[in-house]
């Protein structure tokens, strides 16, 4: 009898002992791994346990968060190229250039010498009815002293943005004056700008530069195509050089301006992503309007799949380079510490069905990393041919031939131009003497220079006050020997670079823009195609080579890379 009932009671002993044991479980990963922990959903894993054993058991006492903190790179890294975590510290200056807005005090500055240098003040921003100007020193904030090794981009961003309404002191060194100055800035809404220039080109090309795809890239759009309707333009030019994209949404809702109904835009699929398609509503307002769209090596993410779109789809001319090859699509997820993950979880595809990805290996791939390198050694920046395609054909509406593999090729192939390049040239722009030099030129002739309103009327004057020469007298007293020979050879090259970090510095970047396309190749190009009226890709009658024009060194990219410029 008692053994019947043992027998009877056997299976209840046991749904408690599991109860109890899952019970027991959950406490001590709770206990031991804390709300971080909780990331990894995985009972009993390796990795929990880890943690456990280091937390409770290891020699020395151990900051589980900062460790937790240093590995979660590391795992992802395991991933590819472009899933990433992003410290709850960094999230806010990882996302202000994309939500078209953020609480700062309304200044663009540079770094130098350990000191922040006000470059330009943000119209009506706060900095500007607080009484900043451009050239100003800023040597203190919150009166502690803010000089020296500590000041980076990151720090100054972290001390000088903050909530709405907040107040920062500052103190402020302005040229000419030995007192120092304190100013109380009120924080507020500072937008941040994606359409960057806006512009006729002629009596009838309009010219837009698109800088990111961020929350308000689409109205910014709008705005600018308004502004030139205005002004008569009747084909367009859209530069996504330099653009390493942003969001998706807004790539979509500008390919829509200018697609017709049901084409596809883009999709996407992966292996938990079931496939998703983006297509055009046909309320766009500039499906006939002749389109170029200008790409180059810098050129990622939504700029290829904008370029893919206009491409895959006939609607328009792509020139330039080869863009990036960024594919992949990330799904940021936040943590309740405020911490986020960017975890890749599909892949773009082209209307073609070409996947817009490069080919990368899991892990820390140092040949992924250095592709760019790789291209400009192998001759690809400066030669069409060297351009290695390593995925399929396939085949655009008409049935123009495009290729997978990584990045969007461009229809008409622009090199970048060694004439006149030197090695006094290369190092005179990689060691950012020439951003030096143009910085104190700006500062020291800030009273002459405020009078120019104009990019026009500032290139005017600064091509009499013989800039390459003054260059290079400061560059020799600043490590870079003066050679002459190499200076007379690369001097329109320098005169150029100089004039516009000069002109950028006094004006916008819609000026310095406009100064560098005067004789950019893919611009005239451009502008060769809209007279011709050959915009509009035709149905080969067999595929060719691709047409190439002749371009002049890029200096977008010199600004992009070399610049270390933020706002705040």
């Amino acid at each position: 009898m008692s053994q019947n009932k043992s027998t009877r009671f056997a299976p209840l002993w046991m749904g408690l002992c599991v109860v109890l044991g899952i019970l027991i479980g959950t406490f001590y990963a709770n206990h031991f791994s804390g709300n971080r922990l909780s990331i990894i959903n995985s009972n009993g894993s390796k990795l929990n346990n880890l943690l456990h054993y280091v937390s409770d058991l290891y020699v020395d006492t151990v900051d589980m968060n900062d460790l937790v903190e240093k590995a979660m790179p590391q795992i992802l890294s395991e991933l590819d190229p472009h899933s990433t975590y992003i410290a709850a510290k960094d999230v806010q200056i990882a996302t202000d250039d994309l939500k078209g807005s953020f609480s700062g005090v309304g200044i663009e500055f540079t770094i130098r010498q350990d000191t922040i240098r006000v470059q330009n003040v943000i119209s009506n921003g706060p900095a500007e009815r607080a009484g900043l100007i451009a050239g100003d020193k800023i040597v203190e904030v919150d009166d502690s002293v803010f000089v020296g090794k500590k000041v980076t981009n990151e720090e100054a961003m972290h001390r000088l943005k903050g909530p709405k309404d907040t107040k920062v002191k500052l103190g402020i060194l302005r040229y000419g004056e030995k007192k120092l100055r304190h100013i109380t800035v009120t924080r507020g809404e500072i937008p941040t700008k994606s359409v960057t220039a806006c512009y006729m080109l002629d009596s009838k090309s309009g010219y837009i530069k698109i800088k990111n795809f961020g929350e308000n890239t689409y109205p910014e759009l709008l705005i600018a195509l308004a502004k030139l309707s205005q002004q008569g333009f009747s084909s367009l030019v859209i530069d996504l050089r330099g653009n390493t994209g942003g969001y998706l949404a807004s790539a979509v809702q500008i390919a829509n301006e200018f697609l017709s109904k049901g084409e596809l835009i883009v999709y996407t699929q992966g292996r938990k992503s079931p496939r998703q398609e983006y297509r055009c509503d046909g309320r766009g307002s500039y499906q006939k309007v002749p389109l170029v769209v200008l790409i180059d090596e810098g050129s990622a993410s939504a700029s290829e799949i904008l370029a893919g779109a206009i491409q895959d789809n006939d609607r328009g001319t792509i020139i330039g380079r080869r863009s990036f090859g960024k594919g992949l699509v990330q799904q940021p997820i936040e943590f309740s510490d405020h911490s986020m993950i960017r975890l890749t979880i599909a892949r773009y595809y082209s209307p073609s069905g070409r996947c817009i990805q490069k080919p990368y290996t899991s892990g820390a791939d140092k040949n992924y990393e250095e592709d760019l390198l790789t291209r400009y050694q192998h001759g690809e920046f400066f030669s069409q041919d060297s351009i290695k395609h390593t995925g399929p054909e396939y085949h655009t509406s008409n049935g123009r031939v495009v290729y997978g593999g990584g990045g969007i090729t461009p229809d008409i192939f622009v090199p970048e131009d060694t004439v006149g390049m030197t090695s006094y040239y290369k190092e005179a722009s990689m060691t950012g003497l020439i951003l030096q030099y143009a910085f104190n030129y700006t500062d020291e002739n800030r009273g002459k220079l405020k009078d120019f309103k104009t990019g026009k009327t500032l290139e005017s004057y600064l091509k009499k006050q013989n800039t390459v020469d003054k260059f290079a007298t400061f560059a020799d007293k600043n490590g870079l020997k003066r050679r002459n020979l190499m200076i007379q050879k690369s001097h329109k090259l320098l005169e150029r670079y100089i004039n516009s970090r000069i002109i950028y510095n006094m004006l916008n970047e819609q000026a310095w823009t406009e100064y560098l396309n005067q004789d950019d190749p893919a611009i005239l190009k451009t502008l060769e195609l809209f007279r011709e009226g050959k915009a509009f890709p035709q149905k080969p009658e067999q595929q060719g080579p691709l047409k190439v024009a002749q371009a002049a060194f890029d200096y977008r990219s010199t600004h992009v890379k070399a610049t270390l410029v933020a706002y705040a």
